[in-house]
């Protein structure tokens, strides 16, 4: 009986140990897939208490590894990889043989590994973990810029080496028994013939048979038989690959992949098969981390921590040496460099693909195993380092000239910057800011991270900065100083924080716009030095909340009202316990929304103004300009609908409306001093 529950036993006791350590990991800020390694471990043969069946855990892995390059083919775009060929095919390929023969040299002439065994470990050293370097392009907001690009379009190159490994590796290395490998070229051109059949039969014959099935099935318009399609199709893809083709689950699950990305239904296919992508991407990781052996990584601890170096220090200068070969993509292979320093899921199934063929031992196996994940742990370092990384590029004969002459915004004349607005992220949201801002004459600085957003601004004619606003060395060049305002339209909650915290220690009493991510970010920009915070979200539902309750004939009395408690709760909750945040700011917000759908114009009375001291029908201003003055805001406080009594003082906020013939007449009217003529 407990025979037959093995399997059962194996899947609820693996997954529970990845949840915890799952858990764990991203609390403490670790990738999660160490915490599925460690769950791993933890129900290993290593460790005491509870072992799976390793046996079950491998070919549940074998299904997370069908299912992982499931993904990658359905993702695939010759597209994509186009737009960062430039870069991304020469440096990728580059990179992959200068690691492979890095790590190959020290296995095999320093720790005396055969050769097959050395080639294994530079073929797995060579390689990145792609969920490793989504996720951390991902929560830094680098995925859409030019870096991020660049570095999703070389993972694209080291999936499809992969696979190439995966076809050719039984053949390189020959005779597993030999210790000199002996490499068949006859084994080779029949694993590449019989690669090339298979490619031939999915990509012609596929191609028209697995779409057409597919949208038969999804006609039928039942959920669970065209899930059960998608999967069947796929592993059974995978099945005939290595069955009857004698190539690896992998090519025929990508091949597969890129068959049915092809397809009108892709995006419904990809959110049917993610769950289960997931989850035995999950069993896989488990069923590796059940593959380490403590005992062996402490006595090997020596080799773990070199081989450790070598892919996080290594790689690292290997892509950023690139630089003296493409030069003019400096930039962006800092953010790769950073990216791919770690390695992850492919290099474990290269890893299984050596044991298969006993190049490896499970000792040697443990290592690899353990120097990945401790080189997933250290990856968030490597994204910190970037500034440091990319100011020592700029430094450096011939590298930090080509930059400079080939990529946008990289310096910029300080002494140029004078009561500016620097504009912080150049999307959407930011060029309607910039664009708004540049109609009113105001001086602009762009920055943004991204170089087609800095290609953009600077052929619209602005001042634009290429950098990260996060670090404080990027805005010393912004001029926050002599500023009168910063603006941070980053989408991310994350980014537009760090920019807010270093412009603010920069400099304390500049006024700060920001946008929020979230509404409980509101509350936390404000803390950090924002002057006002915007949630977009938020002013888009209240405005659809707003025109709606319009069209129900609600009163506008207790529409506005409404709206404008939602707004104190959102934007003002933070007054009660920030100090730093000036008065006006609250009382500003409440003005612009009660007179929302309203246009007002603004104007601050000079110091020494003529009117100081006299009252608001003194100046007989709607009589003069035939504009009016609908609220005056002094000393922080408003007063909404101002009587002629209302008595006016240097530095008051009128608030205007009027023509703009009515208005430009009564702003000419308040801008006269003392000694004018009446």
């Amino acid at each position: 009986m407990e025979h037959e529950v093995t399997l059962i036993a194996t899947v609820a006791m693996g997954v529970l140990a990845a949840l915890v350590c799952g858990y764990a990991a991203r609390r403490i800020g670790v990738p999660v897939i160490v915490g599925y390694l460690l769950g791993g471990v933890l129900v290993g043969p290593s460790t005491p208490g509870f072992t799976a069946d390793d046996h079950a855990a491998v070919q549940l892995g074998e299904f997370g590894v069908i299912f992982m390059m499931f993904g990658v083919g359905l993702h695939f775009s010759l597209r994509d990889l186009a737009r960062v060929k430039r870069v991304a095919v020469p440096g990728a390929l580059a990179q992959m043989g200068l690691s492979t023969a890095l790590g190959w040299l020290v296995a095999h002439y320093v720790w005396g590994w055969s050769i097959g065994a050395s080639l294994v470990l530079g073929l797995a050293m060579s390689i990145a973990s792609t969920v490793v370097l989504l996720r951390g392009l991902t929560d830094r907001g680098l995925l859409n810029t030019s870096g991020g690009t660049t570095a999703v379009g070389w993972l694209i190159l080291e999936d499809l080496a992969t696979v190439a490994i995966l076809v050719l590796l039984p053949a390189i290395v020959g005779d597993p028994g030999a210790d000199s490998g002996g490499t068949d070229v006859g084994g080779i051109v029949a694993a590449l013939a019989k690669a090339a059949g298979f490619i031939v039969l999915v990509l012609v014959v596929g191609v028209r048979v697995l779409p057409w099935v597919l949208v038969r099935i999804a006609r039928t318009r039942s959920r669970e038989l065209f899930l059960l399609a998608v999967f069947s199709l796929a592993a059974s893809t995978a099945y005939v690959a290595y069955e009857l083709f004698g190539v690896s689950f992998a090519l025929g699950a990508f091949l597969a992949g890129i068959v049915m990305g092809g397809t009108s239904i892709h995006h419904q296919i990809e959110a049917e098969v993610l769950p289960f992508r997931d989850l035995f991407a999950v069993l896989f990781f488990v069923s590796v981390g059940m593959a380490v052996d403590i005992d062996v990584v402490i006595d090997h601890l020596d080799e773990v921590i070199v081989l450790t170096i070598l892919v996080v220090v290594g790689k690292t200068m290997i892509t950023l040496g690139l630089a003296f070969l493409i030069p003019r993509a400096g930039r962006e292979l800092v953010v790769v460099a950073a990216g791919l320093s770690q390695i992850g899921e492919f290099s474990f199934i290269v890893g299984q693909a050596g044991l298969a063929l006993d190049l490896l031992d499970l000792d040697q196996y443990a290592i690899i195993l353990a120097a990945a994940v401790l080189s997933i742990m250290v990856n968030p370092i490597m994204y910190r380092l970037m500034p440091a990384t990319e100011r020592t590029l700029l430094r450096t004969p011939f590298v930090g000239r080509r930059m400079r002459d080939s990529e946008p915004g990289i310096t910029i004349a300080d002494e140029t910057l004078h009561d500016h607005v620097v504009v912080v992220g150049h999307g959407r949201v930011g060029h309607q800011t910039a664009r708004a801002l540049r109609e009113l004459d105001t001086p602009l600085l762009i920055v943004d991270i991204a170089a087609p957003s800095v290609e953009s601004a600077e052929a619209d004619g602005l001042t634009a900065l290429f950098g990260d606003a996060s670090n404080s060395n990027i805005l010393d060049h912004a001029g926050l100083n002599r500023a009168k305002a910063l603006v941070v339209t980053l989408p991310n909650q994350t980014a537009a924080e760090l920019v807010v915290t270093a412009a603010h220690d920069l400099a304390p009493d500049l006024a700060i716009i920001a946008r929020a991510g979230t509404l409980n970010g509101v509350r936390r920009l404000h803390q950090l030095g924002a002057r006002h915070v915007i949630n977009p979200e938020l002013e888009g539902g209240l405005e659809i909340v707003r025109h709606t309750l319009f069209e129900l004939q609600y009163p506008m009395s207790r529409l506005q009202p409404y709206t404008d408690a939602i707004r104190r709760d959102a934007y003002q909750s933070h007054d009660d316990s920030d100090d730093n945040t000036p008065q006006s700011a609250p009382a500003l917000d409440q003005l612009l929304t009660t007179v929302r759908g309203v246009d007002i114009a603004w104007h601050t009375l000079p110091d020494q103004t003529r009117f100081a001291g006299s009252t608001l029908g003194d100046t007989h201003l709607r009589h003069r300009t035939g504009a009016s003055v609908v609220a005056i805001m002094h000393d922080g406080q408003i007063v909404a609908n101002p009587s002629p009594t209302t008595v006016l003082a240097d530095g008051d906020l009128l608030g205007l409306i009027g023509t703009s013939d009515e208005l430009a007449a009564a702003e000419d009217l308040l801008a006269g001093t003392a000694g004018s003529a009446s």
